[in-house]
């Protein structure tokens, strides 16, 4: 990635025209509140049927204001609305010596019976098809349910991606999804008319490699159909598995064009039924110490198993917040929007969520960042470690969390059998004999500890 890529950054940039028909909302909406309270409160004082009916009016009124607090909070998301904004740094201001950094993206996925593993393994090619160095980006799958189906999928995952990410970097395909790209009802098919012949030709190509990959997928589920039905869901060991072509399909990738993809590790974490699991919040924490234990890369993308990547340069928008001189340290996370592509037009309950990610997070923009949505965001490591960096002792842990994962990796030479060492951490009883989870402890974090402060 040339240094270019990194002489600018996002900022936020006030929103007039929006600014002034919030606040004129807000203020005609607080009138017809404080007439209300007018009314109410002349009940009791000046009408004589109020003995009579005064319990019954006090609970309407007592719920009338809980209702117009509550309005009262949620208008400060809409009081000064913001967007982001791309502005060139100043020369004196530009760091193009800095190489950019690390990042392990964590996929979750529970049941190939209710989350489709074609679905899910288009998420999964999104995120290896992102416009970011192969060498820093590390993708780590959970499958909560250990079915050799989803295995599979990943497997299948990793052969096809060797024909769609040399196609997507060749041409500046930017939908990093293949099925949103071959996708019928996508927008922008009239460029790709535009290009040379051979991008069509290759087009054609990669169009077959993916036909193929879903019947392979297809092959996989009609096999492990009945194992995955029966197979317990809650009873399963640790599996942790770097996923690798065979030599026969690299080889024959590599001779049309060069291209290094980003480590891919399938981890299913071990489930027994006397252990709690927490769901997604415990699949992130196994995701959070065997990455640790492998790349331990300073920042992670989260996404959910059906919420594929859109935007193939979300990783460089996200460093570059990241990275900006003057809030790179106070910093925890970036979140991105979600969008829906399958949602009907006459959406009249609002399902894509528009007034959320368009209104309220415009405004939260103004108030420290909007809140954590559970996927599509890229956080920093360190904000995940429990300790407040106002604390005097946290800049003494996390030097102690950095010395023990630089003599793991001094001890386990090769990623291998740092496999071995991840698989441990991935098991129900990874804690015992250690100080995982206690108190003080340089390993104290975890998915459910995310606190708002910011970074320092």
């Amino acid at each position: 990635m040339d240094s270019e890529a990194w002489q600018g950054v996002y900022v936020s940039h006030v929103r007039p025209l929006q600014t002034l028909i919030n606040r004129a909302q807000i203020l005609l909406h607080s009138i017809a509140l404080l007439l209300l309270i007018f009314y109410r409160l002349s009940f009791f004082f000046l009408n004589q049927q109020s003995k009579q009916y005064f319990f019954p009016w006090l609970l309407v009124f007592t719920s009338e204001l809980l209702l117009a607090f509550i309005w009262l909070l949620g208008r400060a998301s809409r009081w000064r609305p913001q967007i982001p904004k791309h502005i060139l740094l100043p020369p004196e201001k530009l760091r193009p010596q800095l190489p950019p950094p690390a990042i392990d993206v964590f996929i979750c996925t529970a049941d190939p019976e209710k989350e489709p593993t074609l679905e899910v393994m288009n998420t999964l090619i999104s995120a290896m098809t992102l416009d970011y160095p192969p060498d820093k980006l590390h993708i780590y799958f959970s499958d909560d349910a250990g079915s050799p189906l989803t295995l599979h999928g990943v497997r299948e995952a990793r052969r096809f991606s060797r024909w769609w990410v040399p196609f997507c970097r060749k041409y500046g395909i930017t939908q990093p999804c293949p099925q949103a790209y071959f996708s019928p009802a996508r927008e922008d098919h009239r460029h790709d008319i535009s290009r040379d012949d051979g991008f069509m030709e290759q087009k054609l190509i990669v169009r077959e490699k993916y036909e193929e990959f879903k019947d392979g997928i297809r092959d996989g589920t009609k096999k492990w159909a009945g194992e995955a039905a029966i197979r317990s869901r809650v009873d399963h060991p640790a599996l942790v598995q770097i996923i690798r072509c065979n030599n026969d399909d690299e080889g024959e990738v590599k001779s049309r064009n060069e291209i290094e993809l980003p480590l891919l590790v399938y981890v299913s974490r071990e489930k027994k039924p006397s252990h709690p699991h927490h769901f997604k919040a415990g699949a992130l924490n196994v995701l959070l110490r065997v990455s640790g234990a492998m790349s331990n890369s300073p920042y992670i993308l989260v996404l959910d198993c059906d919420m594929y990547c859109n935007d193939s340069t979300s990783a460089r928008q996200a460093m570059h917040f990241h990275l900006h001189p003057h809030f790179s340290n106070s910093l925890s996370f970036v979140q991105f929007p979600q969008k829906f592509y399958n949602v009907t037009r006459n959406d009249i309950y609002d399902s894509q969520l528009r007034s959320f990610f368009t209104v309220e997070w415009s405004g939260m923009n103004n108030l420290q960042g909007p809140i954590l949505s559970g996927t599509c965001f890229y956080i920093k490591r360190l904000s995940l470690f429990g300790i407040s960096p106002h604390d005097k002792d946290s800049s003494k842990h996390i030097q102690d969390f950095e010395k023990f994962i630089e003599s793991m990796k001094e001890n386990n030479r090769s990623r291998d059998f740092a496999v071995e060492e991840a698989q441990h951490l991935a098991s129900c009883t990874y804690e015992n004999g250690s100080k995982w989870g206690q108190k003080d402890s340089i390993h104290k974090l975890g998915f459910s500890t995310i606190h708002w402060w910011r970074i320092s």
